[in-house]
């Protein structure tokens, strides 16, 4: 009897965690999602609610820029048109879910416009917050 309530209790345990997996999963896919929409909409004030919004982010892409304020600041001087911006996609995604509020992950970003096609792949590290999830540090090339 013993042996069958660990077992039971083990089992539960592993499709609880497997779950919760999924869920963060899910969540952090519609984040990208929602990211790739407002980019492709023109809207970089949407793309960055995707980001945690604090002093302490970091995005690294040939240069570190710390804070949601100067991240947005260096998007829009970077991305001054829509030809510029052109459209975002999000590929090759790999979701790793370290705990019940981080995640790592990896993937690939590309840019259709009309005069080239710039790619690149990206690190991302999100945590959990009250209002969702977000990413903390962004590590693109």
């Amino acid at each position: 009897m013993r042996r069958i309530l660990l077992f039971f209790f083990l089992s539960t345990i592993v499709v609880s965690s497997a779950t919760a997996q999924l869920e963060a999963s899910t969540a952090i896919r519609k984040v990208m999602d929602d990211q790739a929409a407002a980019w492709n909409r023109g809207d970089i004030e949407g793309f960055m609610q995707g980001y945690w919004n604090s002093d302490k982010l970091v995005f690294v892409s040939n240069q570190v820029t710390r804070g949601w304020q100067p991240t947005l600041d260096r998007y829009k001087k970077t991305y001054d048109s829509r030809a510029k911006m052109g459209t975002l996609t999000f590929s090759d995604l790999e979701i790793t879910v370290l705990s019940k509020d981080a995640a790592v992950v990896l993937g690939s970003w590309s840019l259709a416009r009309e005069s080239d096609n710039p790619h690149g792949k990206f690190t991302l590290i999100f945590r959990k917050f009250k209002d969702g999830w977000k990413i903390v540090h962004d590590h693109t090339s």
